[in-house]
């Protein structure tokens, strides 16, 4: 019997797979439990519809996000802080105030996605880089001045 996954199952199928199973296995664990439904030719078109609207949301964030890779890059930043005399700081500049910078110059992005290896705490200028997607990252630059 051909069935369509709805939901994974260890040993058998991945969600959105049309699979062959025995009719018992089908009948006796998989429906009851809704783990799969029979793989009509409207069950599969409805498959094949969801798979192209993932597939053009995924493409479509993606843009978006080489989109706003483009403007970010050679971006600068300056931040003006407290330190000491020989340039260390009071304190330190995490990935969460480095995002909050960027919310205030109109971009919103979320602080996870800025990779930062650890937190700044001497003044200078800074390379961050910046994961927006899967496969797109950028960088921009945050110079950090002291002030009395």
């Amino acid at each position: 019997m051909k069935v369509i996954f709805l939901q994974d199952v260890k040993g058998s199928g991945k969600k959105g797979q049309i699979l062959n199973v025995s009719d018992g296995y089908a009948r006796n664990f998989l429906f009851p439990k809704k783990l799969a439904e029979i793989a009509t030719n409207s069950a599969v078109n409805s498959l094949n519809g969801q798979k192209n609207a993932e597939l053009f949301k995924k493409n479509t964030e993606k843009e978006a996000a080489f989109e706003l890779s483009k403007k970010i890059k050679g971006l600068t930043i300056e931040l003006k802080i407290k330190a000491g005399e020989k340039g260390k700081m009071f304190g330190s500049i995490t990935s969460k105030e480095i995002a909050e910078m960027l919310n205030k110059q109109g971009f919103e992005i979320d602080k996870k996605k800025i990779i930062l290896e650890t937190p700044i705490k001497n003044v200078g200028q800074y390379k961050i880089e910046v994961k927006l997607y899967q496969d797109v990252t950028t960088n921009f630059i945050v110079n950090i001045v002291p002030f009395n």
